[in-house]
């Protein structure tokens, strides 16, 4: 056969495979992306802005356990006042209730760093919205592999997690000379609470368990605001808050949070002392 008819049909043979139906239904369909909605119904559609100059979100790209998988929020210095970071909002687009928790910086209080455990329940973009005080949003993202920690069993029996229900823990830890010179401190407040997903079951009864959840937590040094989070079922069993603050110089520190049974918590430390 010559060689023009070579090309030829080899010419209509690419051409058919083309055009062919079979080939057109194999196409792989594009991922389904909730990131567009969220925006609307979370943000109500406001534009956003890049937050890496403003804010970094730091998790693992792929967690060692699902229901607990660590997540810190790190603002980045700034000397304009209208940068100043007021609320962060953490979404995992993938959760069945996708606003894990919403935290509202004290006015005065330099918060710099927050970290917290949440659950995964699929592969997921994470988004973290930084609302600063000109009112503008500024948005920054990363990719985590984990999947089914929002219906993965407590650690704790029921009976055990009920006789821990509320306890708070208060602890500091210790920071560089130039950090305590300037007042800087990192503490941790950690919460006795099952924070049960809905989405889990009674291994005994086969039954889901309600979700019980802590949906407020504040924290302050004296009475002057340092921190407050509203939470979902997306942040992990026995909710703990590490936070960078600067000291105003009280002389005790104060936390209260709620859960959706109406069960209210209190505790209140003396500054410096562990609470351990």
């Amino acid at each position: 056969m010559p060689e023009f008819a070579i090309r030829s049909v080899c010419a209509a043979i690419l051409l058919s495979a083309v055009l062919s139906p079979h080939s057109v239904s194999a196409a792989a369909p594009e991922p389904y992306d909730p990131w567009p909605g969220l925006v609307q119904d979370i943000f109500d559609s406001r534009p956003m802005d890049d937050g890496s100059n403003l804010i970094a979100l730091e998790m693992p790209t792929r967690a060692e356990d699902a229901a607990i998988v660590p997540v810190t929020l790190r603002l980045k210095p700034t000397s304009d006042a209208r940068s100043r970071v007021v609320t962060i909002t953490l979404v995992i687009d993938q959760n069945p209730a996708p606003m894990a928790a919403k935290f509202k910086l004290g006015t005065d209080a330099n918060v710099s760093e927050i970290s917290t455990r949440v659950r995964i329940n699929n592969y997921t973009n994470v988004h973290a919205v930084a609302e600063t005080s000109d009112g503008r949003l500024h948005m920054v993202q990363t990719y985590v592999k984990a999947s089914g920690g929002c219906s993965a069993p407590a650690a704790k029996n029921a009976e055990e997690a009920k006789g821990r229900l509320g306890q708070m823990r208060y602890r500091e830890f210790a920071g560089s000379q130039n950090e305590e010179k300037s007042g800087t401190r990192e503490a941790q407040v950690m919460i006795g609470h099952p924070n049960n997903s809905g989405l889990q079951m009674d291994q005994v009864t086969q039954l889901y368990i309600p979700a019980l959840y802590v949906d407020r937590l504040q924290l302050w040094q004296d009475d002057s605001p340092v921190l407050s989070v509203e939470g979902g079922i997306s942040i992990s069993e026995d909710p703990n808050i590490r936070f960078t603050y600067v000291s105003n110089g009280a002389k005790t520190f104060r936390a209260e949070a709620k859960d959706t049974d109406g069960h209210q918590f209190r505790h209140e430390w003396k500054v410096n002392g562990s609470g351990m």
